[in-house]
């Protein structure tokens, strides 16, 4: 399991939302002297989101998205306001290692296929979900603005036969809550599709990223014609534990490889 800092950029500065909340921000000052502390600690990706993109569909923030691609040597993957073959050109021209979309792939599925047919092995599909009255995980998109009246694994359903190099969820109840991670909600999401799964959402210390590492689901009956094997997470993604100091990258680094 790889460890992925996170940095959300809003109207051009690295940011921490609660719960996906706007008008519940903490700033962090430069992404890219952000991003460049992350790198230099160890981290082996990073996470980045253009959080006014993702908002409106415009990237609003891209220079700065390609600014920290041009400073690190580590891999980036990057999302919000992706919605044309164009944009996802743009961010893997820029640098970008893999781009992720969300909006886009509940409004436009077609265009995730395409695109990730085209660019083997670096589309990503981000999956943010609020439980409903019911307890069902309902998507959400446009900045996690707007329900889309579909569940997680519906969608996860209707992706499976597209190549994607990983499919990101994010219990937005959780985000920036420093709680834990929905434990329960991932080892439905392992048993629900073959893609690799990066976790995100309530990672507040050493201890989730540990328990997120030791999360294990067996696919099929051991031994038997449908044994899948076990199936594990392929990364966890935090950001206001690193910035606030409760977990250091090498720290988090260290407990994803006990995952091996």
């Amino acid at each position: 399991m790889d460890l992925y800092p996170a940095i959300d950029i809003r109207d051009g500065s690295a940011v921490r939302l609660v719960q996906g909340d706007f008008d519940r921000q903490s700033e962090y000052g430069d992404p890219v002297a952000l991003a460049t502390r992350f790198a230099a600690a160890g981290a082996p990706w990073l996470h980045v989101v253009d959080l006014d993109g993702a908002r409106t569909g415009r990237p609003v923030n891209r220079s700065t998205v390609l600014a920290i691609t041009g400073a690190v040597r580590v891999p980036v993957e990057a999302g919000g306001g992706v919605r044309s073959e164009a944009d996802v050109e743009e961010l893997l021209d820029g640098g970008v290692n893999r781009v992720i979309f969300g909006t886009a792939a509940l409004e436009d599925p077609d265009l995730v296929r395409t695109a990730a047919a085209r660019f083997p092995g670096r589309v990503v599909l981000g999956l943010d979900y609020r439980l409903d009255a019911e307890g069902c995980a309902e998507v959400a998109v446009r900045g996690w603005e707007r329900g889309s009246g579909r569940t997680v694994s519906e969608t996860l359903a209707e992706v499976g036969d597209v190549e994607l190099a990983a499919v990101i969820v994010t219990a937005i109840e959780r985000d920036g809550m420093l709680s834990g991670p929905d434990l329960e909600g991932l080892q439905a999401v392992l048993l629900a599709t073959g893609i690799p799964v990066i976790a995100s959402g309530g990672v507040g210390s050493v201890s989730d990223i540990e328990a997120l590492a030791a999360l294990v689901v067996q696919v099929g009956e051991p031994g038997s014609p449908g044994d899948g094997g076990e199936r594990r997470l392929s990364g966890a993604i935090t950001g206001r534990a690193l910035v606030d100091g409760r977990m250091s990258v090498e720290e988090g680094v260290a407990a994803c490889a006990r995952s091996v």
